[in-house]
Protein backbone atom coordinates (compact mmCIF):
# COMPACT_ATOMS: atom_id res chain seq x y z
CA UNK A 1 0.00 0.00 0.00
CA UNK A 2 1.50 3.39 -0.99
CA UNK A 3 1.95 5.94 1.80
CA UNK A 4 1.97 9.72 1.92
CA UNK A 5 2.19 12.68 4.28
CA UNK A 6 0.59 16.12 3.95
CA UNK A 7 2.18 19.33 5.23
CA UNK A 8 0.25 22.61 5.23
CA UNK A 9 -0.11 25.25 7.93
CA UNK A 10 -3.83 25.68 7.19
CA UNK A 11 -6.19 23.05 8.63
CA UNK A 12 -8.78 23.52 5.88
CA UNK A 13 -6.20 23.07 3.13
CA UNK A 14 -4.90 19.85 4.70
CA UNK A 15 -8.40 18.53 5.11
CA UNK A 16 -9.38 19.38 1.52
CA UNK A 17 -6.34 17.62 0.09
CA UNK A 18 -6.92 14.55 2.28
CA UNK A 19 -10.54 14.29 1.13
CA UNK A 20 -9.61 14.73 -2.54
CA UNK A 21 -6.91 12.07 -2.26
CA UNK A 22 -9.43 9.68 -0.72
CA UNK A 23 -11.56 10.10 -3.83
CA UNK A 24 -8.91 9.66 -6.51
CA UNK A 25 -6.52 7.31 -4.67
CA UNK A 26 -8.47 5.40 -2.01
CA UNK A 27 -5.70 2.88 -1.37
CA UNK A 28 -3.22 5.65 -0.47
CA UNK A 29 -2.44 5.61 3.27
CA UNK A 30 -1.90 9.15 4.63
CA UNK A 31 0.41 8.37 7.54
CA UNK A 32 0.94 11.93 8.82
CA UNK A 33 -0.48 15.44 8.61
CA UNK A 34 1.79 18.34 9.61
CA UNK A 35 1.28 22.06 10.09
CA UNK A 36 4.88 23.27 9.75
CA UNK A 37 8.19 22.34 8.19
CA UNK A 38 9.78 20.96 11.35
CA UNK A 39 6.89 18.52 11.82
CA UNK A 40 7.11 17.56 8.14
CA UNK A 41 10.81 16.68 8.39
CA UNK A 42 10.19 14.62 11.53
CA UNK A 43 7.31 12.79 9.82
CA UNK A 44 9.42 11.97 6.76
CA UNK A 45 12.15 10.57 9.00
CA UNK A 46 9.72 8.58 11.15
CA UNK A 47 7.33 7.22 8.52
CA UNK A 48 9.44 7.15 5.33
CA UNK A 49 6.38 7.88 3.14
CA UNK A 50 6.47 7.26 -0.59
CA UNK A 51 5.14 10.75 -1.30
CA UNK A 52 5.23 14.10 0.52
CA UNK A 53 2.66 16.77 -0.35
CA UNK A 54 4.40 19.96 0.79
CA UNK A 55 2.96 23.45 1.02
CA UNK A 56 5.50 25.98 -0.23
CA UNK A 57 4.76 28.60 2.41
CA UNK A 58 4.87 27.27 5.97
CA UNK A 59 6.18 28.81 9.23
CA UNK A 60 9.94 28.60 9.78
CA UNK A 61 10.85 25.90 7.23
CA UNK A 62 9.20 26.24 3.83
CA UNK A 63 8.18 23.33 1.65
CA UNK A 64 11.30 23.98 -0.44
CA UNK A 65 13.47 23.72 2.70
CA UNK A 66 11.80 20.45 3.68
CA UNK A 67 12.25 19.03 0.18
CA UNK A 68 15.96 19.82 0.23
CA UNK A 69 16.50 18.49 3.73
CA UNK A 70 14.60 15.27 2.99
CA UNK A 71 17.47 14.35 0.63
CA UNK A 72 15.41 12.35 -1.82
CA UNK A 73 13.81 10.02 0.75
CA UNK A 74 10.41 10.41 -0.91
CA UNK A 75 8.76 11.82 -4.00
CA UNK A 76 7.64 15.42 -3.58
CA UNK A 77 4.52 17.22 -4.78
CA UNK A 78 4.36 20.92 -3.96
CA UNK A 79 1.10 22.70 -3.19
CA UNK A 80 1.30 26.41 -3.92
CA UNK A 81 -0.58 29.62 -4.51
CA UNK A 82 2.43 31.12 -6.33
CA UNK A 83 2.11 33.30 -9.40
CA UNK A 84 2.77 32.19 -12.98
CA UNK A 85 6.51 32.88 -12.87
CA UNK A 86 7.05 30.60 -9.90
CA UNK A 87 4.80 27.89 -11.32
CA UNK A 88 6.96 27.94 -14.45
CA UNK A 89 9.97 27.30 -12.23
CA UNK A 90 8.44 24.06 -10.96
CA UNK A 91 8.28 22.91 -14.57
CA UNK A 92 11.95 23.76 -15.04
CA UNK A 93 12.78 21.62 -11.99
CA UNK A 94 10.55 18.78 -13.25
CA UNK A 95 8.81 18.68 -9.89
CA UNK A 96 5.06 18.22 -9.76
CA UNK A 97 2.92 20.92 -8.20
CA UNK A 98 -0.72 21.55 -7.35
CA UNK A 99 -2.00 25.10 -7.58
CA UNK A 100 -4.38 26.12 -4.79
CA UNK A 101 -7.32 25.77 -4.64
CA UNK A 102 -6.60 22.22 -5.77
CA UNK A 103 -8.81 21.02 -8.62
CA UNK A 104 -9.91 17.38 -8.68
CA UNK A 105 -8.93 16.85 -12.33
CA UNK A 106 -5.44 18.31 -11.75
CA UNK A 107 -4.93 16.09 -8.71
CA UNK A 108 -6.08 13.09 -10.76
CA UNK A 109 -3.31 13.80 -13.31
CA UNK A 110 -0.73 13.99 -10.54
CA UNK A 111 -1.95 10.75 -8.94
CA UNK A 112 -1.81 8.90 -12.28
CA UNK A 113 1.76 10.06 -12.78
CA UNK A 114 2.76 8.99 -9.24
CA UNK A 115 1.09 5.59 -9.61
CA UNK A 116 3.04 4.89 -12.79
CA UNK A 117 6.32 5.92 -11.19
CA UNK A 118 5.75 3.72 -8.15
CA UNK A 119 4.54 0.75 -10.21
CA UNK A 120 7.57 0.97 -12.51
CA UNK A 121 9.97 1.37 -9.61
CA UNK A 122 11.26 4.54 -11.26
CA UNK A 123 14.38 6.03 -9.70
CA UNK A 124 14.07 9.04 -7.45
CA UNK A 125 14.90 12.33 -9.18
CA UNK A 126 18.08 14.23 -8.27
CA UNK A 127 16.11 16.53 -6.01
CA UNK A 128 18.93 18.81 -4.86
CA UNK A 129 19.97 19.60 -8.42
CA UNK A 130 16.36 20.17 -9.46
CA UNK A 131 15.84 22.50 -6.53
CA UNK A 132 18.92 24.44 -7.63
CA UNK A 133 17.40 24.86 -11.08
CA UNK A 134 14.18 26.09 -9.52
CA UNK A 135 16.02 28.57 -7.29
CA UNK A 136 17.88 30.04 -10.26
CA UNK A 137 14.69 30.36 -12.28
CA UNK A 138 12.85 32.01 -9.41
CA UNK A 139 15.68 34.52 -8.97
CA UNK A 140 15.58 35.44 -12.65
CA UNK A 141 11.79 35.77 -12.60
CA UNK A 142 11.51 37.64 -9.31
CA UNK A 143 10.33 41.23 -9.55
CA UNK A 144 10.64 42.13 -5.86
CA UNK A 145 12.87 45.08 -4.91
CA UNK A 146 16.04 43.92 -3.16
CA UNK A 147 17.28 45.45 0.09
CA UNK A 148 20.14 47.88 -0.64
CA UNK A 149 20.97 49.02 2.89
CA UNK A 150 19.90 48.46 6.50
CA UNK A 151 19.36 51.23 9.06
CA UNK A 152 19.71 50.39 12.78
CA UNK A 153 19.12 52.52 15.88
CA UNK A 154 21.14 52.39 19.10
CA UNK A 155 20.19 55.15 21.53
CA UNK A 156 20.84 58.41 19.70
CA UNK A 157 22.98 56.72 17.05
CA UNK A 158 21.76 55.63 13.63
CA UNK A 159 23.97 53.16 11.82
CA UNK A 160 23.77 52.51 8.08
CA UNK A 161 24.87 49.13 6.71
CA UNK A 162 25.12 48.75 2.90
CA UNK A 163 23.90 45.24 2.14
CA UNK A 164 27.24 44.43 0.44
CA UNK A 165 28.98 44.90 3.80
CA UNK A 166 26.66 42.71 5.89
CA UNK A 167 28.27 39.39 6.87
CA UNK A 168 25.30 37.80 8.62
CA UNK A 169 21.95 38.32 10.30
CA UNK A 170 21.11 36.55 13.56
CA UNK A 171 17.68 36.67 15.23
CA UNK A 172 16.27 35.92 18.64
CA UNK A 173 12.65 36.32 19.71
CA UNK A 174 12.81 40.14 19.70
CA UNK A 175 15.67 41.48 17.59
CA UNK A 176 17.85 40.67 14.60
CA UNK A 177 21.58 41.42 14.75
CA UNK A 178 23.03 42.98 11.61
CA UNK A 179 26.76 42.23 11.59
CA UNK A 180 29.51 43.63 9.35
CA UNK A 181 33.28 43.18 9.60
CA UNK A 182 33.66 46.29 11.76
CA UNK A 183 30.31 46.97 13.41
CA UNK A 184 26.87 45.62 14.28
CA UNK A 185 23.38 46.87 15.10
CA UNK A 186 19.89 45.66 15.91
CA UNK A 187 16.61 45.79 13.98
CA UNK A 188 13.17 44.46 14.84
CA UNK A 189 12.69 42.91 11.41
CA UNK A 190 12.45 39.08 11.65
CA UNK A 191 14.55 36.77 9.50
CA UNK A 192 11.60 35.64 7.39
CA UNK A 193 10.79 39.22 6.41
CA UNK A 194 14.42 40.02 5.62
CA UNK A 195 14.64 36.98 3.35
CA UNK A 196 11.95 38.40 1.08
CA UNK A 197 14.21 41.33 0.19
CA UNK A 198 17.51 39.44 -0.10
CA UNK A 199 18.94 37.54 -3.05
CA UNK A 200 18.81 33.84 -2.02
CA UNK A 201 21.92 33.26 -4.10
CA UNK A 202 23.84 35.81 -2.01
CA UNK A 203 22.45 35.11 1.47
CA UNK A 204 21.98 31.54 2.70
CA UNK A 205 19.83 30.50 5.60
CA UNK A 206 21.90 28.11 7.70
CA UNK A 207 19.79 28.03 10.86
CA UNK A 208 16.24 28.98 11.82
CA UNK A 209 17.50 32.39 12.98
CA UNK A 210 20.63 32.88 10.87
CA UNK A 211 21.32 34.21 7.37
CA UNK A 212 24.92 34.45 6.18
CA UNK A 213 26.42 36.17 3.15
CA UNK A 214 27.90 33.46 0.93
CA UNK A 215 30.88 35.69 0.08
CA UNK A 216 31.68 35.91 3.83
CA UNK A 217 32.02 32.15 4.33
CA UNK A 218 35.64 31.02 4.59
CA UNK A 219 35.03 27.36 5.41
CA UNK A 220 32.65 24.96 7.12
CA UNK A 221 33.87 22.39 9.63
CA UNK A 222 32.10 19.18 10.67
CA UNK A 223 32.83 17.74 14.13
CA UNK A 224 32.80 14.06 15.15
CA UNK A 225 29.06 14.22 15.91
CA UNK A 226 28.33 15.59 12.43
CA UNK A 227 27.53 19.15 13.57
CA UNK A 228 28.65 21.84 11.11
CA UNK A 229 30.13 25.22 12.06
CA UNK A 230 30.78 28.06 9.60
CA UNK A 231 33.92 30.19 9.89
CA UNK A 232 33.86 33.68 8.35
CA UNK A 233 36.52 35.54 6.37
CA UNK A 234 36.37 38.87 8.19
CA UNK A 235 34.89 38.06 11.58
CA UNK A 236 35.95 35.85 14.48
CA UNK A 237 32.43 34.67 15.31
CA UNK A 238 31.50 31.13 14.25
CA UNK A 239 27.97 30.24 13.15
CA UNK A 240 26.18 26.96 13.77
CA UNK A 241 24.47 25.15 10.89
CA UNK A 242 21.30 23.22 11.72
CA UNK A 243 20.84 19.75 10.23
CA UNK A 244 18.04 21.13 8.07
CA UNK A 245 20.50 23.25 6.10
CA UNK A 246 23.49 20.89 6.12
CA UNK A 247 22.80 20.10 2.45
CA UNK A 248 24.26 23.50 1.52
CA UNK A 249 27.74 22.33 2.46
CA UNK A 250 28.11 19.31 0.24
CA UNK A 251 30.82 19.34 -2.39
CA UNK A 252 29.30 20.90 -5.49
CA UNK A 253 29.56 23.69 -8.05
CA UNK A 254 27.12 26.56 -7.63
CA UNK A 255 26.16 28.51 -10.74
CA UNK A 256 24.79 32.04 -10.54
Amino acid sequence: MPTAMIADDEDLQRGDLRRLLAQVWPELDVVAECEDGDEALAAIAAHRPDIAFLDIRMPELSGLDVARASEGRCRVVFTTAYDAHAVEAFGVGAQDYLLKPIALDRLTQTVERLRKQLAAGAAMPDLLRMMGEMDRHLRVSAQAERIRWISTNSGNTIKIFPIEEVLFFESDSRYTRVVSATDEGLVRTPIKQLQQGLDPGQFWQIHRGTLVAVRAIARARRDEAGAITVELRDHSEQLKVSQTYAWRFRSDIYLG
